[in-house]
């Protein structure tokens, strides 16, 4: 939702590849949620944990993603019933460390780093047992977005699954 035409790149994305389960990221409002749910997003992440989006995406019966950079909002996250945490921005909030502190006290709780994640500490943070998955704005950098040098960003994203398959097999 950092472009006005997220709904509609949503939308033509789920037309074009109707197997894909694509969902939509930086969703800050309840009325955001409604929006691009509408446009045909499966889930939704938001950088931080509001008590509206997460009440609109179980209205929405969709899942939410919501971003955590402390135990207050963890443990908030833990009483909404939530178990999937998206930790941002993870570099800053204390990275590897962080996670596991949290961890130590949510056990039951993956958590799913982004901000500050590259291909060269993908694999220190999927070591971690309680990581489920890791995202970052590496795969898609600006300057291949603009160029539409879509060989590039296939190749980041190459690069990473092949991090993740060595760590997870």
């Amino acid at each position: 939702m950092r472009t006005a035409a997220a709904p509609d790149a949503i939308s033509k994305i789920g037309a074009a590849v109707p197997d894909a389960i694509v969902g939509a990221g930086t969703v800050l409002s309840k009325e955001q949620a409604r929006t691009i749910v509408a446009a045909g997003a499966k889930f939704i992440v938001s950088p931080g944990l509001h008590d509206d989006v997460v009440t609109a995406a179980g209205t929405l019966s969709v899942p939410v993603i919501p971003g955590v950079a402390t135990a207050t909002e963890a443990q908030h996250a833990w009483n909404l019933g939530l178990r999937i945490l998206k930790f941002f921005p993870a570099g800053q909030a204390g990275g590897i460390s962080m996670i596991k502190a949290l961890s130590a006290v949510f056990r039951d709780v993956d958590f799913m780093p982004t901000g500050g994640v590259s291909a060269k500490n993908l694999r220190d943070y999927l070591a971690v047992p309680s990581v489920l998955a890791c995202g970052g704005s590496w795969l898609t950098p600006a300057d291949a977005i603009k160029n539409e040098d879509y060989d590039r960003i296939t190749e980041l994203a190459a690069e990473a699954l092949h991090i993740a398959k060595q760590v997870r097999s």
